[in-house]
Parts: C-alpha cells; sequence; structure tokens
C-alpha cells in the first residue's frame, strides 16, 4: 500500500514517501466530509473514536479497515478514509477541533516534541519484545515509543529475467553496473528503467544516501550525509539520468508496477505491496535486488517504508483511543496478518506473525524477507519532513537540472542544521 496511490497500490498506500505541508481547516474539512468522529466524544455512552487512513490503493483495503472497526465493541469507531494529500490533511487535522483521534503515519520527531501525539509504552509493554528493535527505534523519541507499527514496506528494484538473459546482463550489484545493464536493456521500445515521474529524484533521496556508505545523521542527531560519497552518488544519479534510458513518463508513478507489467520498462524501482500483482501478470518472470552500492565504501540498500498507528493527544478520550489502539494493532493478531499479506504484501512488523505468514516463506517473496533482514533501511524521526524535501531538492537539482553536487550538498547541509535547531 502505498504512497497515497492508487489502483493496485495503486495501491495507495503507503506511502512510501512522507509528503509535507499544510492546508487550511477549511479546505482540509471539505476533502474529509463532514463526519469527523470528533463531535462530543461518545454516542449512546460508548465513547466516539475518529480514525484516519490515507487512500490505500490495494483493492479491499479500505472494507478490512471498516471491518475491524465495526468489530470493536468498546467504543464507537468511525473510519475516515483521506484521499489525497494526507500529510496535509492529517497536519490541518491536528490543530483543529475535528482532527482524528487514531490516525497512521510516519515517524516524525516534531509531532511528539510538540505535543501532538501521546507516549504509548504502556499498550505495547507486554508484546515489545515482539517488535523488532528497528521499527521500534524508528518511532521513539527520547526513549518513550509513540507509535504502533502496522506494516513494513521495503521497497526494491524488479527487473525482467527473460530480457536480462536476451541482453546477455546479469542483475545489476553496483551503480555502475546499473547503468550499464539500463543501456543495454533500452532497445525495442522498451525503456532500460523506470524510477517513477521524477525520474528517481524524489524517491531515492534517503537511499541514494545511504547506498554510498553515508547516513543522514548521525546517533546524535547531526549532519552526516555531507561527505564526498553523497557527491559521487549524486554525479552517477546525473550520469544514469543522462543516459536516456530511464522512462520519465508513465500513466502512473513508481509505487504502481503498471508501467513494469505492461512492458514498457526493463527495471523498475517499486514496493513489495506490488509482488502479487507482478507475480499474477508475469509468473515467474521477475526478479528483485536492492538499490545497488556506490563506491568503494558502498552498500546495496532495501529502504523500508511502512505506516505506523497513533494517539493524537487532542483526542476527546485519549484513554479510549490508547485502548482502541491495543486492541487493534497489539491484541488482535488475526486482523494484523490480514493487513499485510491480503492486500498485497507487506511484512508484519511482529517478529511471531512475520514468522507465521506463509505468503511471505517462498520463491520471490521470501528472497525480499530476507533482503529486508540483512540490507532494510529505516526511517529516522529525527529526520523530518523539511529535511526530506530538502534532500530532495539536493537530488533534483543535482541529477535533473544539472547543477554542482558539491555546491548542492553544501546547501543541504546547511538548511538540514537550521532544521535541527529548530527541533532542539
Amino acid at each position: 500500500m502505498s504512497p497515497e496511490q492508487n489502483p493496485s497500490r495503486s495501491f495507495g498506500r503507503r506511502s512510501l514517501l512522507r509528503a509535507s505541508g499544510t492546508v487550511a481547516a477549511a479546505g482540509f474539512l471539505a476533502a474529509c466530509g463532514g463526519n469527523t468522529g470528533r463531535g462530543s466524544g461518545s454516542t449512546g455512552g460508548k465513547a466516539a473514536i475518529s480514525q484516519w487512513y490515507h487512500q490505500y490503493g490495494e483493492a479491499g483495503t479500505q472494507q478490512a479497515a471498516l471491518r475491524y472497526a465495526k468489530a470493536y465493541t468498546k467504543a464507537d469507531v468511525s473510519v475516515q478514509w483521506i484521499p489525497g494529500d494526507y500529510a496535509s490533511k492529517l497536519s490541518s487535522g491536528l490543530v483543529s477541533s475535528n482532527g482524528p483521534d487514531v490516525f497512521e503515519f510516519h515517524p516524525d520527531v516534531q509531532m511528539a516534541k510538540s505535543g501532538q501525539i501521546v507516549p504509548l509504552d504502556d499498550i505495547i509493554a507486554d508484546v515489545k519484545s515482539d517488535f523488532t528493535e528497528k521499527d521500534l527505534a524508528a518511532n521513539s523519541v527520547d526513549g518513550k515509543v509513540y507509535g504502533i507499527r502496522m506494516i513494513d514496506d521495503p521497497q526494491f528494484l524488479y527487473y525482467r529475467k527473460s530480457l536480462l538473459e536476451k541482453a546477455g546482463v546479469q542483475p545489476p550489484t553496483t551503480f555502475d553496473e546499473l547503468i550499464e545493464v539500463s543501456r543495454k536493456l533500452d532497445k525495442g521500445g522498451v525503456k532500460g528503467l523506470y524510477l517513477g515521474l521524477k525520474g528517481g529524484s524524489d524517491i531515492l533521496a534517503s537511499p541514494l544516501i545511504w547506498a554510498t556508505g553515508s547516513e543522514l545523521l548521525t546517533a546524535d542527531h547531526k549532519v552526516a550525509f555531507d561527505t564526498p560519497a553523497t557527491v559521487e552518488g549524486l554525479k552517477k544519479m546525473r550520469e544514469l539520468y543522462t543516459s536516456k534510458t530511464l522512462l520519465l513518463g508513465a500513466p502512473t508513478d513508481w509505487w504502481d508496477p503498471s508501467a513494469f507489467i505492461q512492458g514498457l520498462t526493463a527495471m523498475q524501482w517499486c514496493g513489495l505491496w506490488a509482488m502479487p500483482g507482478i507475480q499474477k501478470a508475469l509468473g515467474e518472470d521477475f526478479g528483485i535486488v536492492p538499490l545497488p552500492a556506490i563506491g568503494s565504501a558502498g552498500r546495496q540498500v532495501v529502504y523500508n517504508g511502512g505506516w505506523s498507528t497513533y494517539v493524537s493527544a487532542k483526542a476527546k478520550d485519549v484513554d479510549a483511543a490508547k485502548a482502541f489502539v491495543k486492541w487493534l494493532w497489539i491484541e488482535q493478531t488475526k486482523f494484523q496478518e490480514d493487513w499485510c499479506t491480503s492486500y498485497g504484501f507487506h511484512i508484519p512488523p511482529r517478529k511471531s506473525l512475520a514468522a507465521k505468514a506463509t505468503k511471505l516463506q517462498s520463491g520471490t517473496a521470501a528472497e525480499a524477507v530476507k533482503l529486508f533482514d540483512t540490507k532494510g533501511h529505516y526511517d529516522d524521526p529525527y529526520w523530518t519532513q523539511g529535511m526530506m524535501t530538502i534532500s530532495q531538492d539536493m537530488v533534483n537539482n543535482a541529477v535533473v537540472s544539472g547543477k554542482n553536487p558539491e555546491s548542492e550538498v553544501a546547501k543541504a547541509r546547511t538548511r538540514v542544521e537550521a532544521e535541527l535547531k529548530k527541533i532542539a
């Protein structure tokens, strides 16, 4: 389920990318409709809970969310399915009197520091060891857990086995190989590689830095990406972009596998969620690899998106909202497994559930889980929405516009340092 997507994801979901921005409250209310669930805080003696999801594209997801809410008997849960720019609508909702009590989003230190969300340590305590350390860390600020992970959404480079075999090339493990393979696959009306409508400048900002061996921030939340290796990564990305082997026009963006399935491209960056649809269309004629390593200190990278659930500090009844979250995302393991594996593939954050997810235990899906475990990189809650935008600007300027990469890295460092000061 991808980034606000659409069709299989169209997914929608799980946005892999975190957008930022705000909208006027009036516009937000018009987009979301009048039934916000915040009203009086109770109906018929029960607490009233408003739960928000972004618009998933996978068929059946909305119906599943409604089914889960209906099964909860201790409160009246109103599910809001939010289309369009979910991040902006959520930003407006959280500061209004008509926002969500419970909502899904991505780790963000600013929501915790500003008091928009409440800690959930008490409801996760009994099962905390069943969540992976990385998922817990991604949702923790100052030692407190603020979010309960719902799904893990790793992303990979998909490739057509038959096309690589015909071209006499192997799946790329380094960025130099990726450029060369893309060139050799770019023929007969089929482009070599699809990285989305923006040529990868938006979705690969963080993975590109990691692939060079660099980090976004240090463990004590200082800038770490301003390295010669990052500069080299931008140069390699620019070389790929100017190779003219990228598919730059497609009916849907990177999160939807349609371009890959329809034969418009031999390789595509996409998420695990798309694998069932790709399998249905192509059978066994596909494989996956991580983002290839860049430079001598580089490493292969699997970016893990995913979504977590949070409780608003402005909820009409915080305790009732927390009780619902505990029931759904901690106690109802059947619903959790259903959410992760019945509507596209997603890895359950609970180790015990991941071990039982039979759909992920064979074939390419099992390979995806192994790559996720060994090469996965997670969101850092201190890498905020603003910092993500800054890094995307850096990549777009250096890669798409061809500006000096050293200068772009230096400018990005200055801007990120300003953002870090705001947090401090």
